[in-house]
């Protein structure tokens, strides 16, 4: 380990969390209405992580190879939110092994060319992802194809062991673990998560333990967490938004609960039969829990919304509606938000996404590198220990960092009091008569109209300006 007064965590948060909190609730599963402890959940866990290390990698390690720290596994998982991909996770964190997650709603090629991309050993799949994950092993022979669930095909195999060693007494404590969890430090690579690539090509995210816990962190800070928070994951954990809230819980030691897929009647049915008091949501989804007459029970705290822009128009419903939504700007690069406004906030500076979180440094430049002044709109470049050290492909990483750090793409401005404002990709600019024209900042100002309900800004071509709003 690295000297220093703290690495932390020092293993899986799980695995202290069996020791620190045992009979504190872990994770509950909406479908089942089965709700697991720490401790019987750190059984899970070490199930799981021996099917990594038994089934998966047998292979991998049959030279006898020993393995240099750093040189990480990698596993590719093909599922959709479940409680099975959470307890995959903290297996991988347990036996040292890279997560690359893999959106289920992608093409087989585009599949097979992350799975290439990533060079992962093997593909944890579920009986519904079975076909595409046997398509990647089709093209790339290394790969292994494992599942959760009792396999349907016959190319491929269980993850874990049968059922009958499930059985460990609760008398036998921690001592009936079967995977000793490794030393974690905070460089390691702990999940390659590809961005949505809206600008271009996917790229390949490296998060380590550090901006994993540092995000988790952060995100405590601004949101005030206690004891008695119960969050509700019902985004796809292949993305940020939905694999953060279950890494976070771990390790504040609250509970987790997990909806396998969203709808409006029965999330809002969750968010109240389960006493949630927190959530994340993308826009669309906040709009349809309202537009199914949604009304928020007294327990829920917060809704972290983020994934895009919230209009003026869902914010002043949420507003009506009492929902205590805090609009979020975060990025996969980022381990998640970025920054943060609270329900007062947005109450008093319309469409802001708040002040940057805890260890989070928001710089907005000009073209030429320099920091503008408040209220100047520019490039914002973010730094700290939440900021991803790179990304799989060296030209990526040397293309988006500069000296004060990761170059966003989003243009923004900061005001006086350091918040936020967020307006639109720097790539939407619009170049007329040599000056810098972005859509974000018409279209503020076309909205502030009482006669406006909404606008979109596009940039044409013009033989003297070259482009015209």
């Amino acid at each position: 380990m690295t000297a220093g007064p703290v690495d932390w965590p020092t293993r899986d948060p799980i695995a202290h969390r069996a020791a620190a909190t045992p009979q504190r609730t872990a994770l509950l599963d909406t479908e089942t209405d089965v709700a697991w402890g720490f401790r019987e959940y750190d059984r899970r866990v070490d199930r799981a992580a021996a099917g990594l290390e038994d089934a998966v990698f047998e292979a991998d390690e049959s030279d006898g190879t020993d393995r240099e720290r750093g040189d990480r596994r990698r596993i590719g998982v093909l599922m959709d939110t479940r409680p099975a991909f959470a307890t995959l996770f903290f297996a991988a964190m347990r036996t040292g092994t890279t997560v690359v997650p893999l959106n289920v709603r992608e093409t087989p090629g585009e599949l097979v060319g992350k799975a290439e991309r990533t060079n992962i050993t093997a593909v944890v799949c579920e009986q519904d992802t079975e076909a595409a994950a046997l398509e990647i092993a089709d093209e790339i022979d290394a790969v292994d194809v494992r599942s959760v669930d009792e396999p349907n095909r016959d190319r491929v195999g269980s993850l874990v062991p049968p059922q009958s060693n499930d059985t460990i007494d609760a008398d036998h404590g921690l001592d009936g673990r079967s995977v000793d969890p490794i030393p974690l430090e905070r460089d390691d690579t702990q999940l390659l998560m590809f961005t949505s690539g809206t600008s271009g090509e996917p790229k390949g995210v490296r998060l380590t333990v550090g901006n994993l816990v540092a995000s988790a962190t952060a995100s405590a800070f601004r949101l005030g967490v206690l004891p008695s928070d119960r969050w509700l994951c019902c985004l796809p954990m292949y993305h940020m938004g939905g694999l953060a809230p279950v890494l976070r819980s771990a390790l504040y030691g609250t509970p987790v609960v997990i909806q396998r897929d969203f709808g409006a009647e029965s999330t809002a049915r969750v968010l109240e039969e389960y006493d949630i008091t927190g959530v994340s949501l993308v826009p669309t989804m906040c709009k349809r829990l309202l537009e199914a007459g949604w009304e928020p029970a007294d327990a829920l705290r917060f809704v972290l919304l983020g994934g895009a822009p919230a209009s003026s128009e869902l914010l002043e419903r949420c507003r009506t509606a009492d929902v205590p939504v805090h609009p979020t700007y975060g990025m996969t690069e980022t381990a998640s938000q970025i920054a943060t406004a609270t329900p007062t906030e947005i109450d008093t500076h319309e469409g802001t996404v708040g002040q940057p979180l805890l260890f989070t440094d928001v710089s907005v430049v000009d073209e030429t590198g320099a920091t503008v002044g408040p209220d100047e709109q520019g490039e914002l470049v973010v730094s700290g220990p939440t900021v991803t050290p790179g990304y799989l492909d060296e030209a990526h990483t040397a293309s988006a960092f500069g000296e004060r750090g990761l170059h966003t793409g989003d243009v923004g401005y900061r005001d006086a009091d350091g918040r936020l404002w967020i307006l639109n990709r720097r790539s939407d600019r619009i170049v007329s008569g040599g000056e810098n024209v972005y859509p974000g900042a018409v279209v503020a100002v076309l909205r502030s109209h009482p006669r406006v309900d909404d606008a979109a800004v596009v940039g044409l071509a013009d033989e003297e300006w070259g482009e015209r709003v």
